[in-house]
């Protein structure tokens, strides 16, 4: 039986994707939680809408991030941090500090979630942290973590 899935589902296909399945279990799995409907022609003409649409909104959401990106790979978040003798800090600094400082000094918005560290920062100086903006869309941060001036 062909259905037209509505949901990404794993091990089967994505969203709008046309797909050919047992009667059974569109009947009783797919159909019944939403995940699919039955390939009827409306359907698939009403699915080639969405795609346009959602490819549209797609292209507009890339072309943001590149901005951002942009924005980002020319700028330096300054980081004030305690820091004792022979430089050594106090406390790491996390990816939700740096999203902080990134909106108070820039006004720019990003999830924790975008920053890539693998661990907190722990020294003192200029790093490059990857940032993802989305899915297709990356960028390097510049942040400088300079010690707190008491």
């Amino acid at each position: 039986m062909k259905v037209v899935l509505m949901k990404d589902v794993p091990k089967l296909g994505t969203k709008f994707q046309v797909v050919e399945v047992a009667e059974g279990y569109a009947r009783n799995y797919l159909i019944p939680k939403g995940l699919a409907q039955p390939a009827t022609p409306s359907l698939l003409a009403e699915i080639d809408k969405r795609k346009q649409q959602e490819k549209l909104r797609e292209q507009r959401e890339i072309e943001k991030a590149q901005s951002v990106a942009q924005k980002l790979a020319n700028i330096v978040v300054e980081i004030d941090v305690p820091a004792g003798e022979g430089g050594r800090l106090y406390h790491a600094v996390s990816a939700q500090e740096i999203v902080k400082k990134l909106k108070e000094q820039q006004g720019i918005e990003l999830d924790r979630d975008q920053i890539l560290l693998e661990e907190p920062l722990r020294s003192l100086g200029i790093h490059t942290i990857p940032v993802r903006i989305h899915r297709q869309v990356r960028a390097n941060l510049k942040v400088n973590i300079v010690a707190a001036q008491s």
